[in-house]
């Protein structure tokens, strides 16, 4: 039922159908009451300028919209760099470093998923998850950053910073939450410093390693139906759970039997939760092309910073 429930409400967000909008309809006073309090927060929380560059990488919709490729981009450009991130789906509480200068310090469990697969990924970065930023950004002064990557930021108003906002394509559900995918008023995206639009300012390149001739889609992400389009030939079935959920090794070895598949093909973020286990995995692999045009606007961000201190 939860499942159902979960399918049936990633569907109203992202691509409604016609029995979709009653209960639209029925949530709309309540999407409308959260968009003018979260506008209203906007306005009202003062920011604070924490004495170091701080680039945020976020968006106005729940769910995925390619800001870990994106971070992961970013940071694999700089040095002394940071990434700050609430790690979502953590078992942990509490600030945790994640890694210290590209050696990783925790697992899986207690970092999150997106978080592991940035440290991994960044070999000079340092990571860590809080949720409380601050607190975050204050150690990472401690221990020498001085730049700060800022993970699904756009809506902490209250730290002063440089918004980069990542705008998905084909977006067919403009409220706000419940009754839409988003945080915030569509019209609040004016607040950031860069609107990077899928398609136009990047676009996702997908490769695979370890393909197979049977294969199992398993994934926890949200809206997985937008991994689709990129599937390769000789997948058998597809499995999803809830978004940053953790997977069970003997539950994944009795789906490939049931289905006589030769291996689990999962994106690069669930692979960091079953890496260790003893089944054959094939891995979706997502990276981005950012417009250079981005990255000049960031390095004069960071530019102007420090000439002004």
């Amino acid at each position: 039922m939860k499942v159902f429930l979960t399918a049936f409400f990633e569907q109203m967000f992202f691509a409604p159908k016609w029995y979709h909008f009653s209960i639209i309809f029925l949530l709309l006073p309540l999407s409308i009451f959260y968009g003018v309090f979260m506008s209203l927060r906007r306005m009202i929380v003062p920011k604070k300028d924490l004495g170091i560059p701080i680039v945020s990488v976020g968006n106005l919709i729940v769910g995925g919209s390619g800001k870990t490729p994106f971070v992961i981009a970013l940071a694999s450009r700089f040095k002394n760099v940071t990434i700050i991130s609430r790690g979502y789906g953590r078992k942990s509480q509490g600030l945790v470093e994640v890694s210290r200068n590209g050696e990783i310090l925790v697992d899986v469990t207690q970092s999150g998923d997106e978080p592991m697969l940035m440290a991994s990924s960044v070999s000079e970065a340092s990571v860590i998850v809080s949720e409380d930023r601050q607190d975050a950004i204050a150690l990472a002064k401690e221990q020498g950053a001085k730049f700060i990557i800022l993970d699904d930021g756009f809506n902490r108003v209250d730290i002063k910073k440089f918004e980069i906002l990542l705008e998905p394509q084909n977006i067919k559900n403009y409220l706000p939450f419940p009754a839409g995918a988003f945080r915030e008023f569509y019209f609040n995206r004016k607040y950031a410093d860069i609107i990077a639009k899928e398609g136009d300012d990047f676009k996702r390149v997908v490769s695979f390693e370890d393909l197979s001739e049977r294969m199992v889609l398993v994934t926890a992400i949200s809206n997985p139906a937008r991994l689709d389009k990129y599937l390769p030939e000789g997948v058998v079935e597809k499995v999803y759970l809830e978004d940053h959920a953790y997977f069970d090794e003997k539950t994944l070895k009795t789906i490939l039997e049931e289905h006589n598949a030769s291996s689990l093909l999962c994106t690069s973020k669930d692979k960091v939760k079953i890496q260790d286990f003893k089944l054959p995995i094939s891995e979706m692999k997502l990276k981005l092309e950012i417009k250079n045009e981005i990255f000049i606007k960031i390095d004069d961000y960071l530019e102007g910073y420090c000439s002004e201190r």
